[in-house]
């Protein structure tokens, strides 16, 4: 019954926690609009028809994430820094990596990461060559970002999500 009602809580849930610290109100008016919205787009999700992330475990995850938060961080203070003190030797440039991960939720989850770090951004995903271009700003060695990301990420989504 309550599937039926709302058939991802947590999205729904997601959504009205961010619709109420966005109109910064827990007016009545405000939770009851919250709470339409998120169902609605539950039933929209629904209709999309997602397959579930099929995470195989769980451990790696969990080791991913402060890495993942302590690289964010790390970037936003090297990218301030690139801003704030400009230097006319700095290369910013495309980098090609080859992808050994399978799943398509691990894939979405390493562009996630990917276009969160400043710095960084996923452009495309080559299906057929299993490459991935991203761009670097400031790059120094490609090797070097190459073996960061398949070690740093790519490792544990694949230990997550791949059989």
């Amino acid at each position: 019954m309550m599937r039926r009602l709302v058939p991802y809580p947590l999205l729904a849930i997601g959504l009205f926690g961010m619709w109420l610290l966005l109109t910064q109100s827990v007016s009545v008016a405000q939770t009851l609009l919250g709470g339409v919205v998120a169902i609605i787009a539950s039933h929209g999700m629904r209709l999309l028809r997602a397959d579930r992330p099929g995470v195989r475990a769980y451990r790696p995850l969990l080791r991913l994430a402060p890495i993942v938060v302590a690289d964010i961080m790390r970037s936003n203070l090297a990218v301030a820094k690139i801003v704030l003190f400009p230097r006319r030797d700095r290369v910013s440039s495309f980098v090609r990596l080859p992808i050994a991960l399978q799943s398509p939720h691990g894939l979405t989850l390493l562009a996630l990461i990917l276009t969160a770090t400043p710095g960084t951004m996923w452009l495309q995903f080559d299906r057929v060559r299993r490459e991935l271009i991203v761009h670097v700003l400031d790059l120094v060695d490609e090797e070097d970002w190459i073996r960061l990301i398949k070690r740093r990420y790519e490792a544990l989504l694949i230990e997550a999500f791949d059989s």
